[in-house]
């Protein structure tokens, strides 16, 4: 974790943000500190507060309660839009305009802007830049707004659910661009996504949100390396007792979990390194179930 002397990409204390409209909290007491210099998974199912942590992050929102600072300063002033870039999922662009007229307003919007930069993230994509941006495909008009994006050469790079409308190739390229551009400038980047397959060799840190509350905020080879996940018989269940069982399911007599030990393992168990996506598929469908088993309370099988 960072230290509080540290400079830390995105940092929020007691952060909360309600949505009066809707008549509820999108976020609620957000602890949260993400190093700079990562690339940064924000997972979380429908409704638990991603968009509206990103859109605090940019600029676009501001809280209800506490506070929350990107790269030590206040979200959408002057100083830091000029270094943070946020790519929402709408991607505003003039459908009027052809590529390269993009590319220039992009040009003299922006204090720090990069041309170069800016067109080969086009050119990449083979995109002409007399093309209307209205005519192009879903993926080309997401490479043109991550163009804009990268274009001003940001220090942190929000990215709300990118690539969404792309196919399976257009995102690897695309993956592969912002990894880059990571290992290349050391951008933060905070990524959030439900394809939870190409976060597996992405993203270096997990931020999980349920319920609009910083569910983890932790390396994803910590993650890999305290997890396991278990198979064996139902009947031996109370072995798990004393140990965080993330989440369990059983299928006739057999019991499979992904468990946190809290010790040696007791019982006859197959036991698996559980790959990120397993991971996060279990704190995702726990439902924040997660508890440590003890012989008086012994949890229920899901």
């Amino acid at each position: 974790m960072t230290g509080p002397e540290e400079s830390a990409a995105l940092r929020a204390t007691g952060l909360a943000h309600r949505y009066r409209a809707r008549g509820g909290w999108a976020l609620r007491d957000c602890d949260v500190t993400v190093p700079r210099g990562r690339i940064i998974a924000l997972v979380g199912r429908n409704g638990a507060g991603k968009s509206t942590l990103l859109h605090l992050a940019g600029g676009l929102l501001r809280p209800t309660h506490g506070e929350i600072r990107v790269l030590d300063t206040v979200p959408g002033t002057a100083t830091a839009r000029a270094r943070v870039s946020l790519l929402t999922q709408d991607k505003p662009l003039y459908p009027r305009f052809s590529v390269a007229d993009t590319l220039r307003m992009g040009g003299r919007l922006n204090s720090v802007w990069d041309q170069e930069a800016a067109e080969r993230v086009v050119r990449e994509g083979g995109i002409a830049p007399a093309a209307r941006v209205g005519e192009l495909s879903p993926g080309q008009r997401t490479r043109v707004a991550l163009a804009l994006a990268l274009g001003k050469r940001p220090d942190l790079l929000l990215l709300d659910e990118p690539l969404a409308d792309v196919d399976p190739v257009v995102r690897g390229e695309i993956m592969a661009a912002l990894m880059a551009e990571a290992a290349d400038r050391e951008v933060s980047i905070v990524l959030s996504s439900h394809v939870l397959p190409e976060l597996e060799q992405t993203c270096d840190r997990v931020l999980l949100l349920r319920d609009g509350r910083v569910a983890l905020n932790e390396d994803a080879d910590v993650l890999r390396e305290e997890h396991v996940l278990v198979t064996g018989r139902a009947d031996q269940a109370s072995a798990l007792r004393g140990h965080t069982v993330v989440h369990r399911r059983t299928h006739g007599r057999q019991l499979t979990a992904l468990v946190r030990p809290r010790g040696p393992l007791g019982g006859d168990w197959h036991v698996e390194r559980p790959s990120l996506e397993e991971i996060l598929l279990g704190h995702l469908r726990s439902g924040g179930a997660e508890h440590a088993e003890h012989p008086e309370h012994p949890g229920e099988a899901a």
